[in-house]
């Protein structure tokens, strides 16, 4: 299943929900693109695609600065995973493609 596409998404983050988008390009193995949200855009980092499988990590600067890392699964036009926060934990992330 690609990942390719825009999806729609929301983090449940010990801030509150926050929601966003995702562009996704995947190329073999290698997933690239860009995470946009309040807060500012990001570059999708250190991507990798193992069958549904999604892996890549993001550098935001606000509300603080923090890697964050994430991990998830698509179904069809659905994106679930968890996202680690830095040393705030973790949280579960949804997607859909838009």
């Amino acid at each position: 299943m690609s990942a390719d596409g825009k999806w729609n998404m929301t983090m449940k983050t010990p801030m509150g929900e926050q929601n966003g988008t995702l562009d996704l390009k995947t190329d073999g193995g290698t997933l690239t693109g860009e995470m946009s949200g309040a807060t500012g855009t990001a570059a999708v980092e250190n991507g990798t695609v193992d069958g549904n499988a999604l892996a890549w990590s993001a550098k935001i600067t606000s509300p603080m600065p923090m890697t964050l890392e994430f991990k998830g699964t698509v179904d069809g036009d659905t994106l679930t995973g968890e996202v680690k926060l830095g040393a705030f934990g973790n949280a579960p992330f949804t997607g859909t493609r838009g």
